[in-house]
């Protein structure tokens, strides 16, 4: 029977701390988690910047796997930042093509917005939405699928087959919280359970799968030298997932005007006032929520990776 080898990477954001702190629990307590049959590998993705307790130090670990990065830390190392090292050095040792190879790779990320907890799936690999409506169906977790985003490339799990990120929240940067650890390791072992199910021919699909598809971002409103001219409005404040209407208050002036959304009826914001984005200019991002009927190429696509006739 196959055995799929799996990368379970925490910390890829230094002051993301609950998965860190998971991982090394389970390195201690094995019964915690069941790896349900899965060889896995455990990594801290960033330890310098999580020894500095800052989100990276020179850039985002999470935006540093694009080709021309990779393709500069490996030619020309002395040009290359910590990250972008650091991000060839991972896939050298677990990628697809690595010294210890990994089939996938389950990314375990926090967030400071009041949205919950939910899947990000990067593009449409048929072995990727397999494994999101897997978990969907046991957890019903929402998917954000994020696509065609120019500004936001680069993303670690896009560099193996098949790649899942778990984001848990609400939680504070560099605060660690049971809830939040005991969902991620939920999160976790959903995944892992999902996997077995395809290798032993026990997976039920549900009839759909439900997602998220990034519309875009917005930022907030700003002056001539670049400082916010508004705030998010308190309530739209704490609504992710909620669907907008034209007319709803978005943002708010210091002298209490407000500004409304001025966007698509229907679409559904995520990442509200998510405080890692402030430096890319994201006050909240846009989503459409759609209903895809399973496809049969979804299967087949996860189980030729894992190996299961």
């Amino acid at each position: 029977m196959a055995k799929p080898r799996v990368l379970v990477v925490a910390g890829t954001h230094g002051n993301e701390i609950n998965g860190p702190w998971l991982l090394e629990q389970w390195a201690s307590h094995p019964a915690l988690i069941d790896s349900c049959g899965c060889e896995v590998e455990t990594i801290t993705g960033n330890p310098g910047a999580q020894a500095d307790g800052r989100r990276y130090r020179d850039r985002d670990l999470n935006r540093s796997f694009r080709p021309d990065l990779l393709e500069c830390a490996k030619d020309n190392p002395e040009q290359a930042d910590q990250e972008m090292r650091r991000a060839l050095a991972l896939l050298e040792a677990f990628g697809p093509h690595g010294q210890t190879p990994c089939d996938c790779v389950l990314d375990l990320h926090s967030t400071t917005a009041a949205m919950g907890n939910c899947m990000v799936v990067y593009g449409r690999r048929p072995a990727d939405l397999a494994l999101a409506a897997l978990v969907q169906a046991r957890l019903g977790l929402p998917v954000y699928l994020h696509e065609a985003d120019a500004a936001q490339q680069g993303f670690l799990v896009e560099r193996w087959p098949l790649g899942l990120v778990l984001e848990v929240g609400p939680v504070p940067q560099n605060v660690r919280r049971h809830d939040i650890v005991e969902q991620t390791r939920l999160g976790l072992q959903a995944c892992l359970s999902a996997l077995a199910a395809v290798i032993d021919g026990s997976a039920r699909y549900p009839g759909q799968l439900v997602v998220h598809r990034h519309l875009g971002s917005m930022d907030l409103p700003r002056e001539h030298d670049g400082g916010a001219s508004a705030l998010i409005h308190p309530q739209f404040q704490n609504s992710d997932w909620a669907p907008l209407r034209k007319g709803d208050p978005m943002f708010i002036t210091a002298d209490g005007t407000t500004i409304n959304f001025e966007g698509p009826d229907g679409a559904v914001p995520v990442f509200i006032n998510e405080a890692a984005y402030a430096e890319k200019a994201i006050a909240f991002s846009l989503t459409q929520r759609e209903c895809w009927p399973l496809s049969p190429d979804w299967d087949k696509g996860l189980r030729a990776l894992l190996g299961v006739a």
